[in-house]
């Protein structure tokens, strides 16, 4: 799955994501400005989207600020300029009770948001990585439209404002919802790893003006249909503008096939794998603690096999347990030349190909569609034989 979805909490997980997810998943050195850490890291700034951006005076694609997230997204759900709407009334004569109460969106909350990390299947972001600038900037702008189109599918389709007694009435936000998105480059081992967080905020308004919460366990179970969705739009939008095609590879045993780029070498995506190959190894291991165990009086005997969501949870696990200090951040145009040295020496995939890889893609995307145009003309081919016969055999 492409997409995933974390809780985002006031406190320690929210100073968790202003000390390493805004600054590319490093350490942010202590009293460095958030723009400057970027800077130093060599990601972007983070970005604001959502159609509910107006309601709070923001602007889509206006960078985020350190003031901005601390209000919303860890002081339980305030306004972004909760400060400067503070500071005004109180130089109004307003109470500093009343002030505070006005920079507020609705009732204080302890989950704040959710944090949806987007990235494409291997082989984009493998052409992504190692192919040239005018392919960077296609696949980086399929990426940021695809996120764009599943958030207004959330909008549209899946947020429900809970409220009243237990949560009885339920309405989707009419203005939208407000996220801010931040861009990495690279997995924690180094590897490209083109992805973005979209930082999600709880926070709705009504059609009355009042601010609710929106209702995270609906999020959580539409997380595989928001994977589907931003792969089919990425991968369709790279195809068209690259002139590419997709072709089904087995990825897992048993497993359905997942649809990656024709043409970009299996052996790459091995070359990116390390740390997965670290996860499921360890992945293994717990579910095989978990699957056995043994009784008082030593025998060894089998549990019911893992659930899903037993699964999940062990996958988090693994994750945790094998993850790598991260590595010094570097421009991305650093890492690009980096990768492809890399990739070069130690993929075992033969440099031509490297150095080539669009034109490779390319010419399977060609071989597909001849081998589909043939197809088609033996189709219809048959079918006329066909035709041809039963008039014969009628007559």
């Amino acid at each position: 799955m492409t997409v995933d979805i974390r809780i985002i909490r006031a406190g320690q997980m929210y100073r968790y994501y202003l000390r390493e997810t805004v600054v590319g998943d490093g350490r942010r050195p202590a009293r460095t400005p958030l723009r400057e850490a970027q800077e130093q890291a060599g990601v972007p700034a983070g970005r604001w989207m959502g159609r509910g951006l107006a309601v709070l005076g923001l602007a889509p694609g206006e960078e985020v600020t350190e003031a901005q997230l601390r209000n919303l997204f860890g002081e339980r759900g305030r306004h972004p300029y909760a400060d400067q709407i503070e500071a005004d009334l109180l130089a109004e004569g307003v109470s500093p009770k009343k002030a505070y109460r006005a920079g507020a969106l609705g009732r204080r909350v302890m989950v704040t948001g959710v944090d949806f990390v987007f990235r494409p299947q291997p082989t984009i972001y493998l052409l992504w990585a190692l192919g040239d600038e005018e392919t960077r900037r296609v696949i980086e702008a399929a990426h940021e439209r695809a996120i764009e189109r599943v958030l207004e599918w959330i909008e549209d389709e899946v947020a429900v404002i809970r409220y009243g007694k237990d949560g009885i009435y339920r309405v989707r936000p009419p203005g939208g919802l407000v996220a801010a998105r931040f861009r990495h480059y690279e997995a924690r081992s180094g590897m490209p790893l083109l992805h973005d967080h979209l930082l999600l905020s709880v926070k709705g308004q009504r059609l009355d003006g009042k601010w609710n919460s929106i209702h995270t366990l609906a999020l959580h179970e539409n997380t595989v249909a928001a994977s589907a969705l931003y792969n089919e739009i990425v991968a369709a939008e790279v195809c068209e503008e690259l002139g590419l095609a997709t072709e089904p590879r087995t990825v897992t045993p048993g497993r359905r096939p997942v649809m990656e780029i024709a043409g970009v070498p299996h052996g790459l995506i091995r070359w990116t794998s390390r740390r997965s190959d670290q996860i499921a190894a360890c992945l293994a291991e717990l579910e095989h603690e978990y699957v056995t165990a043994v009784d008082d009086d030593g025998e060894l005997k089998f549990l019911p096999v893992v659930s899903e969501t037993a699964r999940a949870k062990m996958n988090a696990m693994a994750a945790r347990k094998t993850r790598p200090p991260k590595q010094k951040t570097r421009p991305l145009a650093q890492l690009r030349v980096w990768w492809k040295a890399s990739a070069i020496l130690t993929s075992g995939v033969a440099v031509d190909v490297i150095t080539s890889l669009l034109e490779y893609a390319r010419a399977a995307a060609a071989a597909i569609r001849a081998r589909g145009a043939a197809g088609g003309e033996r189709a219809r081919g048959g079918r006329g034989v066909a035709a041809r016969g039963w008039v014969v055999e009628g007559g």
